[in-house]
């Protein structure tokens, strides 16, 4: 096994990881960075399957992900806007299907005016709250120690307009049931990303995406970084100094070929994923406390892969809801310049565990049927079908990203970016702006770096790092 001295040593080699090294390297300090995968890019993950180039992981790219834009053009990589001329297709509560253009779904007057109504409050509240600390809103505890289910049904007596709110912020961002997570939760992932009117406009939010595949951006991220990056090291062990130490005591990371002796640690990956490492001494109580509120969900992304979008042919963009569906929603992911038609769709929470019963001939059968009550029955028939499953995928453990239970983001969100002596936590489970997506990885990591070259030159530690996340326009 090889030893490697270093300033840093970068665990996770996602956008959020890879984004803290070439900072730290670009600022003169020394990194490695140790990817127990055997590939870069963590969440995003750009792969040929059949033939066909699919988007596996994250992907889209919003117009408020700033940070993200300005990378992808500094990485010299093009984008595209994800189609979406034509009409768009819904299916209601009792199973109608509509079609329609515009943003609001085709619903009777009093579910519109309900809908309309809740977007408006959690309009409000989004603005009231600081992604950065949505701990120091006024209602906090309050939001916090109600589901998001039950907060909805509090304030609209329409079931329709209340699970198509829903549909939202769980199946579509955390990907649990609304049930299972609070309402502050929701409302941080609307202040995130600048409103929840953001949330249901899906032009807005599914934006653009990168030609040849998000991955691209860690991939050339990683080249920059050449030899710095070992691929293949899941860290093992994590040795620092302890509560009685010092962040200069520095920390050593043992991961399966390489050890790293370095000044400071960043863990670059999901929060359920930090028990994977043994910290020698153990972290303290208060972080074991934290770790354990916090949780990914689960989705089934699914793609379908047709000789041509014929969905377009019927005046249809291929974009679809339907709140008590199997598939709750679907757009078309058709390649840049690509002649045939893909389609994505997704299976989340409870809907996922069910599928997930089946063998995969019953399970492709019925998502497709799912699709194809939306889209008409060319969809049953995909040249290439493909399931995302994260959830099983041994360094990521479920999808999208980290949400905490019922009043725990009140209760340990202070503490979550603190780090622990020579231990940085960056991650876009953790970000304020982006969290969740690709833009709150590399802001996260940034960030990160920041923190972490005050330090080495004697500035800002400690509490410092939450109120620099705050700051507009870094990164």
């Amino acid at each position: 096994m090889k030893t490697l001295e270093r300033d840093v040593v970068i665990i996770g080699a996602g956008p959020s990881g890879l984004s803290a090294a070439r900072r730290l390297k670009a600022a003169g300090l020394s990194v490695a960075v140790l990817e127990a995968r055997d590939r870069v890019g963590g969440r995003t993950w750009t792969d040929t399957i059949d033939g066909a180039m699919l988007e596996i992981g994250g992907q889209w790219i919003s117009p408020d992900q700033t940070v993200l834009a300005s990378l992808v053009e500094e990485l010299g990589l093009e984008t595209f806007e994800r189609y979406r001329a034509g009409e768009s297709v819904y299916i209601s509560a009792d199973g109608t299907r509509s079609t329609y253009t515009g943003d609001m779904f085709p619903v009777g007057e009093r579910t519109e005016q309900e809908m309309l109504k809740l977007i408006g409050i959690l309009d409000q509240l989004a603005a009231e709250t600081d992604p950065a600390a949505p701990w120091k809103h006024p209602r906090a505890r309050e939001l916090d120690t109600i589901s998001f289910s039950s907060w909805l049904r509090g304030q609209s007596d329409d079931e329709e307009a209340c699970n198509n709110i829903g549909l939202f912020v769980a199946g579509g961002m955390l990907t649990k049931p609304a049930h299972a997570f609070s309402a502050l939760q929701a409302v941080l992932m609307a202040a995130s990303a600048g409103s929840f009117s953001h949330l249901v406009d899906e032009d807005f939010i599914l934006d653009r995406r990168v030609a040849g595949g998000m991955q691209q951006v860690s991939e050339r991220m990683a080249a920059d970084l050449g030899d710095d990056v070992l691929l293949s090291n899941p860290v093992r062990f994590l040795h620092w100094p302890g509560e009685d130490g010092t962040a200069h005591d520095g920390v050593t990371a043992v991961a399966d070929n390489v050890t790293v002796h370095a000044r400071y640690a960043v863990m670059a990956v999901p929060p359920n994923l930090y028990s994977r490492v043994s910290f020698d001494p153990p972290l303290p109580r208060r972080q074991h406390q934290m770790h354990q509120h916090q949780s990914l969900g689960l989705v089934i992304k699914v793609h379908a892969v047709y000789p041509t979008p014929f969905w377009r042919d019927k005046g249809l963009s291929g974009t679809c809801f339907g709140a008590g569906e199997l598939v709750q929603e679907v757009y078309d992911n058709t390649n840049h310049q690509d002649p045939r038609g893909t389609l994505v769709g997704f299976v989340s929470d409870e809907k996922a565990d069910a599928m997930f019963k089946l063998s995969a001939e019953d399970r492709r059968r019925a998502i497709l049927s799912s699709i194809a009550a939306f889209l008409g029955e060319e969809a049953l028939s995909p040249e290439v079908y493909y399931e995302s499953d994260w959830g099983s995928e041994e360094w990521t453990r479920g999808a999208y990203a980290a949400s905490y239970d019922l009043g725990g983001l009140h209760r340990y969100g202070p503490d979550q970016l603190e780090p622990v002596g020579p231990i940085h936590w960056s991650c876009s489970d953790l970000a304020a702006e982006g969290y969740q997506h690709v833009d709150g990885a590399v802001r996260m990591g940034l960030l990160t770096a920041d923190r972490i070259l005050a330090a080495a030159s004697g500035g800002t530690s400690g509490s410092a790092f939450a109120d620099a996340a705050t700051a507009p326009g870094q990164g």
